[in-house]
This record gives C-alpha cells, sequence and structure tokens, in this order.
C-alpha cells in the first residue's frame, strides 16, 4: 500500500472514539464499513437537545451530550453525532453520517456516507458525499465536494497522485481531507481528490487528484474593469 493510500497519512486517529474503522486497508476503505458499522452501534440515545421542529427518521440515531439539532434539520438514520456538535436549520443528513464531537453541519449542508473527525465543520450551503473529514477541517461556504463522475456509466472511481492509478472499486466517492485541512469559499474537489493535513485551497478552485500535506492551492484568474457604454 502506498503511503497516499493509507489512513495515518491524513488523519491522527489516537484520539478518535471511531478509530477501529481505519484499522486496516485504505483510507476510502473505511466508507465501505461505514454502513455496518453504524447499524450494528447499538447506543441510539438522544442525549444532547433536538428541537422539536427538527425532523427525525428511523431508529438508528445517536446524539451525544451537549449537541444541539435545530428546528428544520433533517437526520436520517443510521446516524450518529458526537458530543458538542451543531446540526443547524436546513442541514441534511440522508443516512450513514458519523459525526466525532464538536462538529458542525450548517445551513443547507448535505451529508451522507460521511465521516468527520473532530472538530471538522461543513458550516454554510456545502455538499459532503461519500467524503472524509478530518479533525478540525473547515468547508468553506458553498463547497461541494463531488462523489460522481459524469459519463462513466459502472465504471469506478481512480484516483491519482502523480503517475500512480489506484482503482478504488467504488462507483461514488467524494474527497478525502486530512486533519486541518481548510477550503475556501464555492470550491469543488473532483470525485476522488485527497488532500494532504494542514493544507489551504482558495475559493472557487476546482481540485483533483492528490494534493501533498501543508500544500496550499491557488487559482490565477484576472479582472477586467471598463467604462459602462449605453447607447
Amino acid at each position: 500500500m502506498t503511503a497516499f493510500e493509507s489512513p495515518e497519512t491524513y488523519f491522527d486517529l489516537d484520539a478518535f472514539k471511531h478509530g477501529y474503522l481505519f484499522e486496516s486497508g485504505r483510507v476510502w476503505d473505511a466508507l465501505d464499513r461505514l454502513k455496518t458499522y453504524l447499524s450494528e452501534y447499538g447506543d441510539y440515545t438522544i442525549e444532547g437537545e433536538v428541537s422539536p421542529g427538527a425532523h427525525l427518521e428511523g431508529d438508528m440515531i445517536a446524539i451525544g451530550e451537549g449537541t444541539v439539532v435545530e428546528a428544520g434539520a433533517t437526520i436520517i438514520g443510521p446516524a450518529v453525532i458526537g458530543r458538542n456538535c451543531t446540526i443547524r436549520q436546513g442541514a441534511y443528513l440522508r443516512g450513514n453520517v458519523l459525526c466525532g464531537d464538536g462538529c458542525i453541519i450548517g445551513h443547507a449542508s448535505e451529508a451522507k456516507t460521511a465521516i468527520l473527525l473532530d472538530g471538522a465543520k461543513a458550516a454554510h450551503f456545502a455538499y459532503l458525499g461519500d467524503s472524509i473529514l478530518g479533525a478540525g477541517v473547515n468547508l468553506g461556504a458553498g463547497t461541494k465536494l463531488a462523489n460522481f463522475k459524469m459519463n462513466t456509466g459502472d465504471r469506478t472511481i481512480v484516483v491519482r497522485c502523480g503517475e500512480t492509478k489506484i482503482n478504488t472499486g467504488r462507483r461514488k466517492l467524494g474527497a478525502i481531507l486530512g486533519d486541518g485541512v481548510e477550503l475556501g469559499c464555492n470550491s469543488v474537489t473532483m470525485p476522488g481528490t485527497l488532500v494532504g493535513p494542514r493544507s489551504l485551497v482558495y475559493p472557487c478552485a476546482v481540485i483533483s487528484g492528490f494534493i501533498p500535506r501543508d500544500s496550499v492551492v491557488k487559482i490565477r484568474q484576472s479582472q477586467e474593469i471598463t467604462k459602462r457604454n449605453d447607447s
């Protein structure tokens, strides 16, 4: 297994309660285990504050102490939400979502088949499909983690690191974002994007492939201002 496939390349899992998901295999294999892990979790207790206006569907939902689920949020099980999280108005957790402690899924943000390590935040208008967010990750408003390629039929997603190409065996795979990654507003990750810890991605960037740790990804654009000429 190459370094860019290894969970240890992206995450410090020592303090993560659900680190078992990453104990063997490639980093994206945790997504394959997620549904079974959540459906067998067992301790489906609601300890946090759930607004009467929130919608919880199914009985396989756990919500930790200190967590707030606001009116207008929807959580479809199985889902496990840790302690001191905030699920804001308009958030949509569409099944098989695992949040650690101190996470935020905000207004108009949608997550499905997603793992958020402690302190990960998708606060505004984000999409998290078949993706993993490391500890302290922050997604700027409008960030989209695309998980499905157009015009691919039944073909599976291949991830790329330089000249190395590895078939993940998954038809859907969003982004793997290492601890401390920050994505600027309206940025987009193409399916099968891997970003190393502490990397920064500028607003409106579209990225793909493997981004090494401590990288800064910028875009170049020009702005031209001319005089309005009404006829």
